[in-house]
């Protein structure tokens, strides 16, 4: 594509077409503002793009709650694979009628001299009198320093880069985190017949159904309702720090229909669990020796924090559910050194499963606290004129899936049209 005559006016730019991005544009459009929306991909589709070919949704296919076009499809307990979620998203834009300008990337942000905003693309310039960061919550892969510690014939790539199982040269593979994507790509790669290493983080397992309802349900109900009887533990204010926003979400997977991931599971079943990765050197790795409390950390967290909160849901609620199931007792524990030696164990690759950083490098406004979050209200920055969508915890637990952003998004259009 050409470059576009600069500058452009119009009066609110959005940043980015992924699920934030359509979901703000719908409201703008029904608002009756004025509104362009900037992807820098060449198609729609947003960062569901950058997923490994055997990605499935973690949410059921339910939760695709986009405003104007909640799921009506045939398989609402399913799980969406990567290239239908792909689809799914090109054609609610294309359905909402969202003026999306896509091959442009957005390279600076600042106040413009007479009020609003002057935004630079690699396109050309615009002016806004309203600017919605949009760009999710997967904007930059998050990489341990110790990464350069390890010896140049070992391959690495985070999550953002992994494909499938044939991308890597012979030999096993270390997977080094034990969130949701870490956990699937573990999987994976041993059913693939790979040998695997499995360095486990402190992200909570949780049952994939609980109490008759797929946790998602659960989760979804008790962040939108939960508020009416008082139950307000997945709101934003009730983080114990800033920095719990960042926290991971429960170990669950969408792949072959849905289930659980048991971590002493995956262990019995050949793959080889490791404490944090905490050091490299002369060709080893250095694990923390505290895989078993690990372990039982990892599998309490439900019960302390997410079981409670729906048990209380549904009682206030007075849903008529099933039982809970008794608490599984599980005491296999694997025997692993902490330390690895990587050519003893032929690993010739490692994939980091270590999640995103947040990246507003573009923006020329010091509006970002210290975890480069944007300083905000329900979403209305600091800097008038300045909103953010589509960020986790930004007003809850929902803030950044499919299923919540809708309304997160009401909210702010409602702000910019009130202007």
């Amino acid at each position: 594509m050409g470059p576009i005559d600069a500058p452009r006016q119009v009066d609110t730019l959005v940043i980015g077409a992924g699920q934030a991005g359509l979901a703000i544009s719908y409201w703008l459009n029904q608002s009756g503002v004025e509104h362009q929306v900037l992807e820098r991909r060449p198609t729609l589709g947003g960062a569901w793009h950058d997923r490994w070919d055997g990605f499935c949704l973690n949410t059921p296919n339910f939760s695709l709650q986009l405003p104007g076009m909640p799921y009506a499809g045939p398989e609402p307990d399913a799980f969406m694979p990567r290239n239908d979620l792909i689809d799914y998203f090109r054609h609610y834009g294309e359905s909402i009628g969202a003026p999306v300008l896509t091959g442009t990337e957005v390279t600076r942000i600042a106040p413009a001299q007479d009020g609003g905003f002057g935004v630079e693309t690699t396109r050309g310039s615009w002016s806004a009198r309203s600017v919605v960061l949009a760009t999710g919550a997967f904007q930059k892969p998050r990489i341990p320093a110790l990464s350069s510690q390890l010896p140049g014939h070992v391959l690495q790539l985070h999550t953002h880069d992994y494909r499938n199982a044939g991308q890597l040269p012979d030999g096993a593979v270390l997977v080094v985190g034990t969130g949701q994507s870490g956990g699937q790509i573990a999987e994976e790669l041993l059913a693939a017949g790979r040998e695997v290493h499995l360095a486990v983080s402190a992200c909570p397992e949780a049952p994939r159904r609980y109490r008759g309802r797929d946790a998602i349900y659960w989760m979804m109900q008790l962040g939108f309702h939960g508020p009416e009887y008082g139950l307000n533990g997945l709101t934003v204010a009730q983080l114990p720090s800033p920095a719990a926003r960042f926290m991971c979400n429960p170990l669950l997977s969408g792949a072959d229909g849905g289930h659980d991931i048991h971590l002493r599971d995956l262990g019995r079943r050949g793959i080889r669990l490791h404490g944090h990765l905490e050091a490299a050197d002369d060709g080893g790795l250095v694990f923390t020796d505290d895989l078993p409390e690990r372990l039982a950390l990892v599998e309490a967290g439900f019960g302390q924090r997410l079981q409670p909160m729906f048990d209380a849901y549904i009682a206030a609620a007075g849903i008529k559910a099933p039982a809970a199931d008794p608490p599984r007792a599980d005491n296999w524990l694997p025997s692993t050194p902490p330390r690895l030696d990587l050519a003893a164990g032929n690993i010739t690759s490692v994939i980091w499963a270590t999640g995103y950083r947040l990246d507003f490098s573009v923006l020329d406004i010091p509006v970002l606290d210290e975890w480069n979050y944007p300083r905000h209200r329900r979403g209305v920055t600091d800097y008038p004129g300045l909103y953010a969508v589509g960020l986790p915890w930004l007003n809850g637990h929902w803030s950044a899936i499919v299923g919540g952003v809708g309304r997160d998004a009401e909210y702010l259009a409602g702000h910019i049209a009130g202007r």
